[in-house]
This record gives structure tokens, C-alpha cells and sequence, in this order.
């Protein structure tokens, strides 16, 4: 266990000074202060529009850097092969496996926190500027807490990407090739109710097992989108949440035992 906490201490100090991650964050929070400009331009629905956007703007920066750091500290690390310096060392692969998650994983909750922090300051000066009309049409406060529920399942939702980064960073040598195949991971898994019924849509039985076994074997993403039911002041159930975070969870641990089975077998010799 310390070296999995060294290893991970490591790889998170080495990630917070990437001046990449700093930008990426930048950006973000420009993005959901630009929200406010495009709220405006529908009347009635501003705010609604403004928190959509935000919680919008930090998933998808978010999964850039997931998927940044995810290919970067193994990929890279075997292209300029500094790899056999790390495997020199009294560090076990399942522990450098494990511990590079973490630090990669604790990365990432830092700038969604960072992001998450500057996204209510944004929403507590547009609520200070809205009428009291205003504010009392709207479904739910401007700095709602309850917009935190679709931050936590957004950063739940990133470390699943993170981990699938991870499991094609040890699989493939290429940094590129784990970037693309990450992307497209997520990418079909946010369409998992179409392929659970692709068998309806086409006249090829084959091919509607294929949609289905996809289904089954791919993460659900949509799963952990509640971006409509917070904005929307909607019920969201808890039993639903934490049965998406234990998917979650479940579905990290097996991408890690791949991980450090495939990392494991491999030779760098």
C-alpha cells in the first residue's frame, strides 16, 4: 500500500504542474462564464440555460483531461522509454498500475473541483443580479445544491474514463491509438439504449446480437447523465445514484485487474 500511495503522490504532483491541465481548466470556466452571454439571448430560460451549459462545459473538459492524463503517463513513458527506469525500481507493476490511477484519478477530481467552485461563483453573481421575480419563477435556486449530485455522478463518470484511458494506455504502445479508442468508447456508450434495440431497426438477426452484446459490454454513460433532472429541479432517486456509482466502481475494478493482467505479461525487453 505505501507504494501505491508513493506512486500515486507522484503522478499527481507531476500532473498538477502540466500547464496543459491548467489551460484545459481556463478554458472551462470561460466557457461557463460565456453561458451567461448565451443565456441571455432566450428570454425566461436563461438560467436554466446557463446551468445546463456549465455542468455541460465541465464534462466535456473534463474528459479531455481524463483522457490526456489517462494515455499520457503509460503510453508516453513507453515511447521514450523511461519505462525501464520505473520497472527498475522496488515497485511492482500491479502497484504502479494501481497507483498511477489514483494519482490520475485525484488529478482529475482537483480540476473538477476547481471547475465545480468557479461554476457556483458564476451562478451566485447571476442569482444576485435576477429579480426577485425572477428568482421566484425559477424551478430552483441559481447556485442550487442539488447541482452538485450531477457534478458528482459527472466526476464518477470520468473516472470510468480515466480507467478505460488507463486499460488501452497498457494495452497499446501508442499514445494515439489509446486517445482514439477511448474516444470511441465513450462515445458508443452514450448510446447504449440504441444498441440495446438495435435489433429492432435492422433485418439482419446478427446484427442485432452484435448491438446487444455491445450493449451489455460497454459502459453505460448515458447512465450517469442527471444534467436535465437538476437543472429541471426534477426528482432524482437515491437508490439510483448509488446503484450508478457501484456500476461504476465495479466496472473501474475490472478495467484495473485488466490493466495490471495485460501491463503484467507484457515485455519491455
Amino acid at each position: 500500500m505505501r507504494a501505491i500511495g508513493l506512486v500515486a503522490l507522484h503522478v499527481f504532483r507531476d500532473s498538477v504542474r502540466d500547464k496543459v491541465l491548467y489551460s484545459i481548466v481556463a478554458f472551462a470556466v470561460l466557457l461557463m462564464a460565456a453561458s451567461y452571454l448565451i443565456g441571455q439571448l432566450t428570454a425566461g430560460e436563461d438560467l436554466k440555460i446557463i446551468k445546463d451549459l456549465g455542468l455541460a462545459a465541465m464534462s466535456l473538459m473534463g474528459l479531455f483531461i481524463a483522457v490526456f492524463i489517462g494515455i499520457g503517463l503509460i503510453a508516453r513513458e513507453i515511447d521514450r522509454r523511461s519505462i525501464y527506469a520505473v520497472l527498475a525500481k522496488p515497485v511492482r507493476r500491479t502497484e504502479l498500475i494501481v497507483g498511477k490511477y489514483l494519482g490520475l484519478v485525484g488529478t482529475l477530481f482537483v480540476n473538477l473541483a476547481v471547475m465545480a467552485v468557479a461554476y457556483y461563483v458564476i451562478l451566485a453573481y447571476i442569482g444576485s443580479t435576477l429579480s426577485p421575480a425572477a428568482l421566484k419563477a425559477a424551478p430552483a435556486p441559481a447556485a442550487d445544491p442539488r447541482l452538485l449530485l450531477a457534478v458528482v455522478m459527472i466526476g464518477f463518470e470520468l473516472a470510468l474514463v480515466t480507467a478505460i484511458a488507463l486499460f488501452w494506455s497498457t494495452f497499446s504502445s501508442s499514445a494515439l491509438l489509446s486517445a482514439g479508442l477511448t474516444v470511441a468508447m465513450y462515445v458508443a456508450g452514450q448510446f447504449g439504449a440504441d444498441l440495446k434495440n438495435f435489433e429492432q431497426v435492422v433485418e439482419s438477426p446478427a446484427a442485432g446480437m452484435v448491438g446487444r452484446g455491445l450493449y451489455y459490454l460497454l459502459p453505460n454513460f448515458a447512465a450517469f447523465d442527471i444534467k436535465t433532472e437538476v437543472v429541471h429541479a426534477l426528482p432524482v432517486q437515491p437508490g439510483y445514484l448509488v446503484l450508478t456509482a457501484v456500476y461504476a466502481l465495479v466496472y473501474i475494478a475490472l478495467l484495473l485487474v485488466a490493466s495490471v493482467v495485460i501491463f503484467s505479461r507484457r515485455d519491455f525487453k
